[in-house]
């Protein structure tokens, strides 16, 4: 038989619920990083293209390939500021499942200093009986030598 209380059951829970939101959190971040890198390479790209075209353009290069690079050009900045909003959506993500992480550890937080409190309690409690016991048993002795001495 289990000496399990209701309180261990509520500090259960609220472990695995907070290790639950740490894994979201931590799942989260993955994402943003890969989105930030996604972005970055995305960026690399653009610029590298965009050196590309000014060496061409120096050298000389035709009108229609001109007008299909900058139109392509054109395509890599709206691919661009998708990617910025979607990696700041993403931040967003983070900071929300950051705060929820710290608000379950709030709560686990809260229940450990329950059972610290009720613990400390449980020990003061137990420490008072003990002396009780201690001082009836001492006065218990002298009144029996205190009776002893009489009886002689």
């Amino acid at each position: 038989m289990s000496n399990k209380t209701p309180l261990d059951t509520l500090i259960q829970l609220a472990r695995e619920a907070r290790d639950q939101v740490g894994q979201h959190l931590a799942n989260e971040r993955n994402t943003e990083q890969q989105a930030r890198q996604q972005l970055e390479s995305l960026q690399r790209y653009r610029q590298e293209y965009a050196r590309s075209l000014n060496d061409a353009i120096r050298q000389g290069i035709a009108t229609a390939s001109l007008h299909n690079t900058q139109r392509f050009l054109a395509s890599l900045d709206i691919a661009l500021c998708k990617a910025r909003d979607g990696v700041e959506a993403q931040r967003h993500k983070v900071e929300r499942s950051q705060q929820r992480w710290q608000q379950e550890q709030r709560r686990l937080k809260a229940y450990d200093t329950l059972t610290s409190r009720r613990a400390n309690e449980q020990a003061h409690r137990l420490s008072r009986h003990e002396q009780r016991t201690l001082d009836d048993l001492i006065n218990g002795r002298q009144q029996r030598e205190a009776i002893l001495p009489n009886r002689l």
